[in-house]
C-alpha cells in the first residue's frame, strides 16, 4: 500500500495528468491507521516517498551526467541517493502520527483528522532542495480551481486536496454503509462548487489599464556550446550572433510597433560582464547591437562581484542606447550543488572534492528593477519556486513577473513542464502577468487572469512578441496580505483541535 500511494503520487505530479490527486495519499494513510508498529510505519513513509521521488524526479540522472559531468553509473547512484532523502517528510510525518496517535491514546476520529494535518505540517517545514505541492497539478490540469490560489496559495490548495485525500478515505472505509455514498456524493458536489468559484475568481480580475510589447528570445544554446563557451572566444562570438539574428528576425515581426523592450533567457550572454566601461570585449559588441537597433534589452549574464570576488548569477537591463537601464540583479535562491556547496564557507575544502561546481555569489535580496516605464520582477530560474520571492517583488510594486531559466541540463520531458507550472503559479497568487524567458525550453508567457499565451518548442530557436496587459497600479491579494499566514494557523488550530477533542479519558477520569 505503500508503494501504491508513491505510484498514484508520481504518476498524477505534473507532466501526468493528475488522475489519482485526490486519493493518491490513502493507501499510505490506511496502513498507517491499521499498523501498530512505528518502525513499519517509518518504513511506509520512506518507500512511499522513494517511488514518488524515482518517478517524478527521475530527470536528475540526467542533470547529475551533463553537468556535473559524471558517469552514467555515478549519476543513477546519485539519483538514487535523492530518492533516499529527498522527501523525508513523508517518513516524519509518519513518526508524528504514530507517537501522537499511541502516547495520547487518540480516538479513530483523531487518528483519521490528524493524517492530512501532520502530512501537511511536515512537508511545509522540512526542506527539500525542490518544493512542490498537490495544488500544482490543478494549474497543470487547468481546472478551474486552481484560480482560488489567489486566496491561499498553492499551498493552500495543497492541503485542501489532501483533506479531499481524507474525505475519500472516509467514503471508502464507510463503503458498505450509506455515509460511504453520502460522503462520496458531498465531494463530488464540493468539488464542482470548488471549480465554479474558481472560475468567478478568474473572471472578476480588475481590468488592466496598461500593456506591454516584450520580444522574448529562445536562442537553444545546447549544453556542448555553453560548456565551449567558458574557454573560447569563438564560441562566445557564435551565442552572441545567434541571439542577435533571432532578436532581429523577432524586430521584423513586430506588426509596426517595436517592443518595449526584448528579454534573453538565464546566462544567455556567453561571457562575465565587469565593472563599466561598457564598450568593451563581447559587452561593447552587445551594446552596439542595441543602440544601433534601438532595443532595450533584459538578459541573463555572469557578473563579476568585485566586492566577494565571485562571479554572480545576474539579469543585467539595458536601455536603447545600449546604457544601464538600472541596477543589475543578483540571484538571492542558489541551486544548492549546482550553483553553491552547503556548509563550504565553513569548511573551504569541501570545494576541493568538488571543483566542478560553480560558487557564485548570493544576491542581497528580491528587489524590483525599472526598464523604460515598466517595473519589472526579476526571478532568476530556481527562484520562481519560492513564493516569499514573488510576494517581497509584489509588495515593491512589480506590475510583471518576468523570470529567466536554463533547463537545458534537465532532459526534455518532466523537469521543463514542471518548472514551467510552478513558475506560473507566483502570477496567480499574486495577480501579476508573468513572462519565462529560457534557453531551451518552455518559453512562455501567462496573464494575471491566468491565461496562457504562446509556448515554444522544446529545443528549437524561437523567438515571440507578447503583448502584456498589466496594472499600473497592481492590486493585493489575499494571498499577499494573509492567506500565506492564514494557511499554516488553520493547519495548526485542526491538529490542537484534533488532539484536544480526540484524546481518549484514561479508566477513573471523572467524567
Amino acid at each position: 500500500m505503500p508503494l501504491l500511494s508513491g505510484f498514484f503520487l508520481g504518476t498524477s505530479f505534473i507532466p501526468f495528468p493528475p488522475w489519482a490527486l485526490l486519493f493518491c495519499f490513502v493507501p499510505l494513510w490506511l496502513f498507517w491507521i491499521r499498523e501498530e508498529s512505528v518502525r513499519k510505519i517509518l518504513w511506509s513513509g520512506w518507500l512511499a516517498q522513494f517511488l514518488f521521488c524515482l518517478i517524478s524526479f527521475h530527470w536528475l540522472a540526467q542533470t547529475v551526467h551533463e553537468f556535473g559531468r559524471l558517469s552514467w553509473p555515478a549519476s543513477a547512484a546519485t539519483l538514487l541517493l535523492f530518492c533516499a532523502f529527498g522527501h523525508l517528510y513523508f517518513v516524519l510525518a509518519g513518526l508524528a502520527f504514530a507517537l501522537l496517535r499511541d502516547r495520547l491514546g487518540l480516538s479513530r476520529g483523531a487518528q483519521l483528522a490528524l493524517l492530512p494535518c501532520v502530512t501537511a505540517l511536515c512537508g511545509r517545514y522540512v526542506p527539500m532542495i525542490f518544493p512542490w505541492n498537490l495544488g500544482y497539478p490543478w494549474l497543470h490540469a487547468r481546472m478551474p480551481a486552481f484560480q482560488l490560489a489567489e486566496f491561499m496559495g498553492f499551498e493552500g490548495l495543497g492541503v485542501l486536496t489532501l483533506f479531499l485525500n481524507l474525505a475519500l478515505l472516509l467514503a471508502w472505509d464507510r463503503r458498505k454503509e450509506r455515509q460511504g455514498a453520502i460522503l462520496l456524493a458531498a465531494t463530488a458536489a464540493f468539488l464542482l462548487l470548488l471549480n465554479g468559484a474558481g472560475r468567478l475568481a478568474g473572471k472578476a480580475m480588475p481590468p488592466p489599464d496598461a500593456k506591454a510589447r516584450i520580444l522574448v528570445v529562445q536562442g537553444n544554446v545546447g549544453n556542448i556550446e555553453k560548456v565551449a563557451a567558458e574557454s573560447r572566444e569563438d564560441a562566445r562570438k557564435e551565442i552572441l550572433r545567434r541571439y542577435f539574428r533571432l532578436t532581429l528576425q523577432g524586430l521584423a515581426q513586430a506588426d509596426g510597433r517595436p517592443p518595449d523592450f526584448a528579454v534573453w533567457p538565464e546566462s544567455a550572454f556567453p561571457d562575465t560582464i565587469r565593472n563599466p566601461p561598457w564598450r568593451a570585449g563581447n559587452v561593447g559588441t552587445l551594446t552596439d547591437f542595441l543602440r544601433s537597433n534601438e532595443v532595450a534589452l533584459l538578459t541573463g549574464a555572469l557578473r563579476y562581484d568585485e566586492t566577494v570576488g565571485k562571479k554572480a548569477n545576474s539579469m543585467f537591463l539595458f536601455d536603447r542606447d545600449g546604457l544601464p537601464a538600472d541596477q543589475p540583479y543578483d540571484k538571492v535562491h542558489l541551486l544548492v550543488f549546482g550553483e553553491y556547496l552547503p556548509f563550504s564557507e565553513l569548511f573551504p575544502r569541501v570545494k576541493e572534492w568538488f571543483p566542478r561546481t560553480a560558487d557564485f555569489a548570493r544576491g542581497p535580496g528580491p528587489g524590483t528593477r525599472r526598464i523604460g516605464t515598466l517595473r519589472v520582477g526579476p526571478q532568476i530560474c530556481y527562484e520562481g519556486l519560492f513564493p516569499d520571492v514573488s510576494r517581497e517583488l509584489a509588495a515593491q510594486g512589480a506590475q510583471v513577473f518576468v523570470n529567466l531559466t536554463n533547463d537545458s541540463w534537465f532532459g526534455d520531458w518532466a523537469e521543463p513542464r514542471q518548472h514551467l507550472v510552478l513558475t506560473l503559479a507566483r502570477g496567480i497568487e499574486f495577480r501579476r502577468p508573468v513572462v519565462r524567458a529560457t534557453n531551451t525550453g518552455i518559453t512562455a508567457a501567462m496573464l494575471a487572469d491566468g491565461t496562457l499565451l504562446a509556448r515554444s518548442p522544446l529545443r528549437g530557436e524561437w523567438s515571440h512578441t507578447y503583448d502584456i496587459p498589466y496594472r499600473k497600479e497592481p492590486l493585493s491579494t489575499f494571498y499577499q496580505k494573509y492567506g500565506y499566514r492564514l494557511v499554516p494557523a488553520v493547519l495548526w488550530l485542526a491538529a490542537g483541535a484534533a488532539l484536544a477533542v480526540g484524546r481518549k479519558r484514561k479508566p477513573g477520569n471523572p467524567a
